[in-house]
Parts: structure tokens; sequence; C-alpha cells
């Protein structure tokens, strides 16, 4: 085992500090912590920590997902990874939780934060590639625009995300759904080695050569560490055609059929969604878009100009309003799919189909064009198969889909009372999906706590039993609990 155990005089003066506090283990949590004992903890750390009241706790307690109301016992901002191993240490001595969190994305997906503090990793911002290996390592502080970017200068690709914003470790770890997730699988599947600090305050290594257990978690699974950085494999990706093509949204029938009839025949290097837009009429949507309605085909395809305009043919046959395809580096991609670069309040809901058959085309049409969907910005379908078909890859656990595909419907809430009118919209349009819906969930468009079961199939029992024996306290926090 690559384990380090970094206690030494000021570990040590610090268990004497904080001992007289007794709630060590996970039954004992209900235990009040005083606030000097924090306040101890704020000394030994080069980063900082934030507690109730303090100027800059709202800040500190934000996350990208800004419905999430995140009220920890305290906030850490960490500098660095003796940060992280202080805060654990610290943690389970005073009978408290860590919650990492490096974007906060998936902030909904947590449990309470009552007893925890929550662990901030963005400041841990390193990138190193190595471009003959094909790898780069990256900090867990890290979103996916920055790796693309640095990736791309030297003409390699990543396993990214649609949105350039998200977390690359939270992506990772989440399975992870991109544009090559059909060529390459998920994201999870690209990462080599995973580092962090176990429950204990040890660095720990996990890869192919140790640890495995962990590292098999850590692919689409729970990993019972708060990650400090991931190492991931680097692809090489040729040509590629990417963008959109909209349509007015009174041909949505037309079109997101013609969609069903057309993926079959694409390759696997082909990615597509179809998803029905609703722009609201406000200033910082395009005037070309703002305030109409729209249904769009947008793809990425790895292949020349050739190849591209054969596939390209019967869509644009079609007679789209607007037609941005075109070739594009991976780079370039984070725009295709038109994700905010700011943090909005929003809120989706998702659900995998076992089939795209034409009954679940229409169910899906006539849930996404109801009066009930009009609180909705988008409504999509993403499809599946290829390399994300289960027992394609291996290795990890979560390795595929169990879907044909991706439902995922989201919508803004700018004031509190609009959020019952965008929920009753999602959960109308879940219901119509119901009868062909798996029993399977996608970690990474799943925003409130669900079973380890329905994200982990039969590899739940074996996440399990890593999360107990790496953390019997549970003292690590982690979205949606294994339950």
């Amino acid at each position: 085992m690559d384990i380090e155990d970094p206690t030494g005089d000021s570990a040590g003066s610090a268990s004497a500090e904080l001992g007289s506090v007794g709630a060590g283990s996970a039954g004992d949590r209900a235990t009040v912590l005083p606030g000097e004992h924090l306040h101890a903890l704020r000394a030994r750390l080069r980063g900082e920590l934030f507690l109730p009241g303090d100027d800059g706790w709202d800040d500190a307690r934000r996350a990208w997902m800004l419905r999430a109301d995140q009220r920890p016992a305290a906030v850490v901002v960490a500098a660095d990874e003796d940060d992280v191993a202080e805060v654990v240490r610290s943690a389970g001595r005073l009978g408290l939780r860590v919650a990492p969190q490096g974007t906060g994305h998936a902030a909904g997906a947590l449990p309470g934060l009552g007893d925890a503090i929550l662990l901030r990793t963005a400041r841990l911002t390193g990138i190193a590639v190595d471009p003959v290996a094909k790898t780069v390592r990256v900090g867990a502080g890290v979103a996916w625009g920055d790796v693309v970017a640095e990736a791309g200068r030297h003409g390699l690709a990543a396993i990214s995300g649609m949105a350039p914003t998200v977390g690359v470790a939270g992506f990772v770890l989440g399975g992870g759904l991109g544009w090559f997730s059909r060529s390459h699988g998920l994201g999870s599947q690209s990462l080599l080695a995973v580092e962090g600090v176990d429950a204990q305050g040890r660095r720990v290594r996990a890869d192919e050569t140790q640890n495995q257990d962990l590292l098999w978690a850590a692919r689409g699974g729970s990993l019972p560490l708060v990650v400090t950085a991931v190492e991931l494999a680097l692809h090489e990706i040729g040509e590629l055609w990417a963008g959109g093509m909209l349509w007015p949204i009174e041909r949505a029938e037309e079109i997101v059929r013609a969609w069903r009839d057309w993926i079959p025949g694409v390759p696997d290097g082909v990615t597509s969604l179809v998803r029905v837009l609703r722009y609201p009429p406000i200033p910082e949507i395009p005037e070309v878009v703002r305030g109409r309605a729209f249904v769009a085909v947008e793809a990425a395809m790895q292949g020349d100009a050739a190849t591209a305009a054969v596939l390209l043919a019967p869509l644009r046959a079609l007679g789209p309003e607007m037609d941005s395809m075109r070739p594009m580096a991976p780079t370039e991609l984070a725009a295709v799919h038109g994700d905010p670069t700011q943090p909005v309040p929003a809120h989706g809901d998702a659900v995998l189909l076992d089939e795209l058959s034409a009954p679940a085309i229409d169910a899906f049409l006539a849930a996404a064009l109801a009066p009930s969907a009009g609180p909705l910005l988008s409504i999509e379908i993403r499809q599946l198969g290829g390399a994300l078909t289960p027992g394609r890859m291996t290795g990890g656990a979560v390795s595929g889909l169990h879907g044909a595909g991706l439902v995922y419907a989201v919508g803004i809430v700018p004031i509190p009372e609009l959020f019952e009118p965008v929920r009753a919209a999602t959960g109308a349009l879940l219901d119509a999906l119901a009868p062909f819906a798996s029993p399977r969930a996608v970690k990474t468009f799943t925003e409130r706590p669900t079973t380890a079961v329905a994200l982990y199939g039969e590899a739940a029992d074996r996440i399990r039993s890593i999360a107990q024996e790496w953390d019997p306290d549970a003292v690590i926090l982690t979205g949606h609990p294994l339950r």
C-alpha cells in the first residue's frame, strides 16, 4: 500500500489540544462543537476557515448549484494537501464529518451538513500534461475548461463533460458523460490514478498497482477519500465536426422522430442529442433566439468532411433555420451545448430510458410539448449505446449506462416562487416517461440523494464494503449516501 501517515509534532499537539472534545465516533455526532476548537484548527491551516457569522461565510458555503442552501458547521478553503489532511484528522477527533467539494455542481446530492466541515478544494488547481505518456495530473479544484485547453496545446483531448465549468474530479468519480462517450466510454474509464486523504488523515494513492479496490470504486462509484488529485488518460481525436441545428418548435414532432430514425445508422464516433428549447425574453439571451422556442439537434462527429457530409445529409434535408455544424477542435466543444458559464439557480431532473422506441418518443413529445412543460428551459434526449453499453468496457464500479437514452430537463428558478412550477413540470415529464424508464440512474444527472442500488446496481455491495473498510465511522461525507 502507498499510504503516508503525516503525523508529527504538530499533529500530536493538535490531538492534545482538541482531545477534550469527546465526540470521536459516528454515534456521538450530536455533540455541539464549541467554537474555540475550530478557531484552533484555523490557526494550523494555510488556507481559510469560516464559521457562521464570519465575513465571507455566505460566499464560502455557496455552491455552483445556487439552490443548494449549504449550512455546515464550518467551511475550510484548503490551500494544499496538508490542509486537507489536517481537516480530516481534526474532524475525526471533534466528532465531525468532512464533506469534500470542488465546484458544488452536485451539491443537491449531499445530505444535511450540520455536523460536517465543508472542505472546499477549489485552490488545488495544478494541471500537468505528459504529452509523451498522453496523461494529465489534475488537482481536485480544476474545472474541465482548463484541462481541455491545456491538453489541446499538445494536440490531445480529454473525455470531458459538455459543460466547461464542471469539476474534473467530481465528473470522473460520477462516471461522466460527454461528447466522446459513445466512442471512448464514460469519463471514469480514463481514470488512471487517484490521490487523496483517507478518513485517518493519511495520504493515499490508488492506481493499477496499489489500492486497486479504491481505483475500482473511484471509477464511477463512491470513494471513501477526500480526493486531492486525479490522473487521467488523454486521447488523440482526429478530425471533428460539431455544432447544432435549430428548427421552430412547431416542427418538433417531425424533427424528433427524424432524429430517432437517424441515430441507429450512425457510428460510435457520433454522439448526439435532440432537445426542446424555450428561451426566455431576457437581455442575456442572443436576440436571434430571445423569447423563441425551438427543437434542436446537437452532435459531435469524429471523421473527415466527406464522412460528416454524408452523416449530416438527412438532417440538413429537413431545412434547419440555423445550422452551426462545422469543423472543430475539441477545445471548441464547450460552446456547442450552451451551458452557462456562471452559476444560475436552476432545478433539473433526469431519467434513463430502456428504449428509444416509437412509443417512448411519442411519450416524450407529448410531455415536452404540453403546456405544463412551459417553465422548462431545456428538455433533451441524449443517445447512449456504443462504448456506454454495459459490458463493452470494464474495470470500474460503473463502466456503462443501462439505457438507450438519457432524458434531462431543467428550468431556471430566479425567484423562489418559480421553483414549484419548474418542479411540477419536471415531475410531469418523468411521470409520462415512467413506462419506458430504466430502474438505474446516472449519478452526474441525479440532483438529489438516491439509493446506491439505483446508481451502482450489483456493484453497490462491493462499494459499501470498501467504504466500511476504509472509513468505518463515515467521517467522509459524499453525495448519495450508501443506503
